[in-house]
């Protein structure tokens, strides 16, 4: 989950947000019929109605071609949260004028919204979309595992853990993908998916069709940390990081250089405030744990240092720059 698009907002679990675009809805696709689609997912379930979760659900339920599409929460305070954020942003498109109102009762009529995971036992696809914590994806999927007829296709929207790990998990390390959205789900058109040398070729194909089938672009990608956009993204940041440890430039002149010269929309550390040092520093770890021999993940000290001090850019009102909720100050 990391870059997005709002004026370079970030996505997923690191680029939340990443600048406003055009709505993903086509006027071909909001008002067809359902119909099972050609990847053959006439069922699907939403495992996770969080940030990612809903957009997820509230994009397959757009897309016409489920005939149900089942949302899970294992809470019902969190099932009705989510289940409020599809109807709120399936609302905004009635009063937009983007869609009709028979079509929003089309889309919001598709959604089963349950708590009982059992509900998901005959579906053709499975999307997780929980956080990033690999105990809890251990224990997620070895019961979708037990749970889910024995073709379902799982696909995880992780950001940064690794996509044959949770497949081992599953016992269906042939019928498992990932499939990383970036935020907000309803408008960022990229997805990438990440096949493992254990996917079959068949269901990798029927998951990238998918992606393409509701709206989005997808990319090839294999099972490396980060896949495609983290991978380059994170390691830019870091790098950014540590001129700041060496004193090599300010934060200011280093966001203005990136801006300025290379065309960037945001400056890096500008991004990282944005995205928040805690999940920089969450990701940046794990990879560093794991691959460490990879010259390229590596964990600036002054991360560590605002990280520890509480001092995690946006979310908290101070990072590389001082902030008032969403809008930038100068440089902390």
């Amino acid at each position: 989950m990391i870059l997005t698009k709002v004026n370079w907002r970030p996505s997923g679990q690191l680029a939340h947000r990443l600048g406003q675009a055009s709505s993903f809805l086509s006027s071909e696709r909001l008002f067809t019929s359902p119909a099972i689609s050609p990847c053959g997912f006439e069922t699907m379930g939403v495992v996770g109605l969080g940030l990612m979760g809903h957009g997820i659900c509230q994009v397959a339920a757009t897309s016409d071609i489920h005939s149900k599409v089942f949302a899970f929460e294992p809470e019902q305070k969190f099932l009705d949260k989510g289940k409020e954020r599809i109807e709120k942003s399936v609302s905004k498109l009635v009063s937009k004028e983007k869609i009709t109102t028979e079509k929003a009762d089309q889309i919001l009529g598709r959604i089963t919204f349950t708590t009982d995971m059992s509900d998901l036992r005959d579906v053709d696809f499975v999307v997780e979309a929980v956080i990033e914590n690999l105990d809890l994806k251990e224990k997620l999927y070895k019961e979708l595992g037990s749970i889910c007829k024995q073709d379902t296709i799982f696909a995880s929207n992780t950001s940064s853990l690794s996509i044959a790990e949770m497949a081992g998990f599953s016992g269906r390390e042939d019928r498992f993908v990932g499939v990383h959205f970036f935020n907000p789900v309803q408008i960022m058109k990229l997805v990438e998916v990440i096949k493992t040398e254990q996917t079959d070729n068949v269901v990798f194909d029927r998951a990238f069709n998918w992606v393409r089938e509701i709206g989005k672009v997808p990319v090839s990608c294999g099972d490396t940390p980060g896949f495609i956009v983290n991978r380059l993204l994170v390691p830019s940041l870091m790098q950014a990081m540590l001129m700041v440890d060496r004193q090599d430039a300010s934060v200011h002149d280093i966001d203005v250089s990136m801006q300025l010269g290379a065309g960037h929309p945001m400056g890096p550390l500008h991004l990282a405030d944005y995205i928040g040092l805690d999940t920089c520093l969450f990701i940046v770890q794990g990879w560093v744990e794991k691959f460490p021999n990879e010259p390229s993940f590596v964990i600036p000290q002054c991360l560590v240092e605002m990280v520890t001090a509480g001092n995690l850019g946006r979310k908290t009102g101070k990072g590389f720059y001082m902030w008032d909720g969403d809008k930038r100050g100068d440089p902390a």
